[in-house]
């Protein structure tokens, strides 16, 4: 695929890898047959084989855009592992995504359809959330540094300055999107942003497509910058989907989860959890060439599609949405949780029988080796009735050691704790 057509196109779309449906409201368990005008836009995308599925009318499942009571919220069914618990610790933020805690424990959200950044503070006791900006484009990325909030949405990136003292009355953000020169296409270009022990922050750039060749200095990578947006560089490439990484607590080496593409299959290609080996800055994770643990595109094809690709520390299973994750360093939790990674999958659309809506344990060696995937947090989905109620998007790690939980679909967010 031409990139000038990404270029072309893309700004005029804001719905993302599901155009339309992305706005078509709250039923989140429809799965509404494409029009034929949608067909033929996606089939110009290409990469879209709906002969290939079960179902060849899936679509995607927009986000609940109102806000939940939390009497709605059926925090009875969440499971997880014996002596620990789930309490509701925040509510009213619908699309509520990526996480980040201020220094006077404000915890700040991103969404993406709904174009909002929440705050969630206590005051006179009680916690209280609010609209701290609003009106932009897919607002996902929220990361606080030095007493400063940023907000990167899409290719725009701000910083609030001495944000969390001046919470009645919003300073107005200094902008920096000049400085950083992010691209401006919108599919999978919502950002995930992390601060590195190299005191660097961290964005990705998505593949602007759901299969297809990129311009390698552009799209679908992991780039780092000086936090006044000087010194880009390339850290990951061959990255289609990336929006959750973290680093490791002994090694300090990015890892990273990565989405894989749609419309190849039900059970194919499964999403990612990768490392980036401290002596490969810059190496090639595979897309579009490559997927999971070494397969070949069968659509974008080269010879030795896999050769010189770094191949996932372990797959996460097909289309569910592996999204944010983090070392757990704590010590609230039992030993055999430190320095393990929590995963929060957002869940399946691209398949019939639905995949993910649960947070995942994944413990693996320094370097990447033994890794093993365990459930932590379910409950979000019936499989027997093949119907969810919630998405977890993000996980977060407060200082008493217990964790918080987005989930998008009821604008909440759950504190998991643990008692001996």
């Amino acid at each position: 695929m031409n990139t000038l057509f990404y270029r072309t196109l893309y700004p005029l779309l804001v719905a993302g890898a599901c155009g339309a449906f992305v706005l078509a409201g709250s039923a989140a368990l429809a799965q509404k047959p494409p029009s034929a005008e949608e067909i033929e836009r996606r089939k110009a995308m290409g990469g879209y084989f709906p002969e290939r599925m079960k179902n060849p009318n899936l679509s995607g499942n927009p986000p609940k855009l109102t806000v939940t009571p939390p009497d709605q919220i059926p925090l009875n069914k969440i499971q997880v592992p014996p002596g620990f618990q789930v309490e509701l610790w925040a509510h009213g933020m619908p699309g509520a995504r990526m996480m980040a805690r201020g220094d006077k424990g404000t915890v700040f959200f991103g969404t993406r359809i709904i174009g909002r950044v929440y705050a969630a503070y206590e005051r006179d006791g009680k916690r209280q959330t609010k609209i701290i900006a609003e009106k932009l484009t897919q607002p996902n990325g929220v990361l606080f540094v030095n007493g400063s909030l940023y907000v990167a949405a899409i290719n725009r990136v701000f910083r609030y300055d001495n944000i969390e003292a001046n919470l009645d009355n919003i300073p107005a953000p200094v902008e920096m999107t000049d400085a950083f020169k992010l691209p401006p296409e919108v599919h999978h270009n919502w950002k995930f942003l992390a601060f590195g022990p190299d005191k660097k922050i961290y964005f990705q750039v998505g593949a602007p497509c759901n299969v297809c060749e990129v311009n390698p200095g552009v799209h679908a990578q992991i780039r780092r910058y000086n936090l006044d947006g000087s010194g880009m560089e390339i850290v990951a490439r061959g990255v289609r989907n990336s929006v959750g990484f973290d680093f490791h607590p002994k090694t300090g080496e990015l890892w990273f989860t990565d989405n894989g593409r749609d419309w190849a299959g039900e059970d194919g290609f499964e999403d990612e959890l990768n490392r980036v080996p401290a002596e490969r800055i810059g190496a090639h994770f595979g897309f579009p060439y490559c997927h999971g643990n070494g397969q070949p595109d069968p659509d974008v094809k080269v010879p030795n599609a896999c050769a010189n690709t770094v191949l996932p520390v372990i797959t996460l299973g097909p289309h569910t949405a592996a999204l944010g994750m983090r070392f757990y360093t704590g010590k609230m939790f039992p030993a055999d949780y430190r320095d393990a990674i929590l995963i929060a999958r957002r869940g399946s659309w691209n398949r019939t029988e639905r995949l993910g809506y649960d947070v995942v344990t994944v413990r693996a060696s320094p370097d990447g080796k033994n890794a093993k995937m365990t459930p932590f947090m379910t409950g979000f989905l019936d499989k027997a009735a093949n119907s969810f109620w919630g998405r977890p998007v993000d996980v977060m790690q407060l200082p008493d050691g217990s964790m918080l939980v987005s989930d998008e679909e009821m604008g909440a967010v759950y504190r998991v704790s643990y008692k001996r």
